[in-house]
């Protein structure tokens, strides 16, 4: 069961007594440099994120073990390999690890490696639709087996009674546990990121076609 926090009526604590739970926080991407609004939003988002997950463990109890998509390593390498990756979330993890949290290898580093080969792979044209749809089906069975691990990660290690975080984007397609009670974390400013993100990829859409458009018309 998933709950969608700041969208449903706050449920009682004693509602997930004995219960293991699972807070979601969508993981989203930094706008680049010098996207002013967007670099606001999402500042504020993890704010939001801050306030909404303190107040859950005030009620629920601390976080006991966190979860990172794409993380293949747990303790200090996994802070480290996080860090490098994405410093926002960083600092959060982190200071959930210092208060007592374990952060958790997550997925299987061969299958991870593999499915980024095979989008990045994706990204060329192909000259044969059969080679594009044999990649494509290997691709998707490759997220498929990513999430049947996350899934499997958590299983194993969030006990009886204990809060677990996961970051993962929102279109992920893990199968939770059947026991675990899943709260979605949604801040106000998730839809707002969201809007802002349309916008700016269409602003950004409609620059590269007039850009293409420019060229085609002063080629000889």
């Amino acid at each position: 069961m998933t709950q969608e926090l700041g969208r449903l009526e706050r449920p009682s604590s004693a509602s997930f007594s004995g219960k293991r739970k699972l807070l979601l926080v969508p993981r989203l991407y930094e706008p680049p440099d010098g996207v002013g609004e967007g670099s606001a939003i999402f500042q504020r988002y993890w704010d939001q994120v801050q306030t909404q997950v303190s107040s859950l463990e005030a009620r629920l109890g601390p976080t006991k073990h966190v979860y990172y998509e794409g993380l293949t390593a747990g303790g200090e390498d996994g802070l480290t390999q996080l860090q490098a990756g994405d410093k926002r979330s960083h600092a959060f993890v982190q200071a959930r690890c210092h208060a007592g949290a374990i952060l958790e290898a997550t997925e299987d580093e061969e299958t991870v490696e593999e499915t980024i080969d095979l989008q990045r792979c994706l990204m060329m044209p192909f000259s044969s639709s059969k080679v594009a749809v044999k990649l494509h089906e290997w691709f998707t069975d490759g997220v498929r087996r990513r999430y049947e691990h996350v899934s499997k990660s958590i299983d194993d290690t969030l006990g009886e009674n204990e809060v677990g975080l996961l970051l993962i984007n929102e279109r992920h397609q893990v199968q939770f546990p059947k026991d675990i009670e899943v709260l979605f974390v949604s801040p106000p400013a998730l839809d707002e990121f969201r809007r802002w993100l349309n916008g700016w990829l269409a602003q950004q859409q409609s620059k590269y076609d007039e850009a293409a458009q420019t060229g085609e018309q002063e080629s000889p």
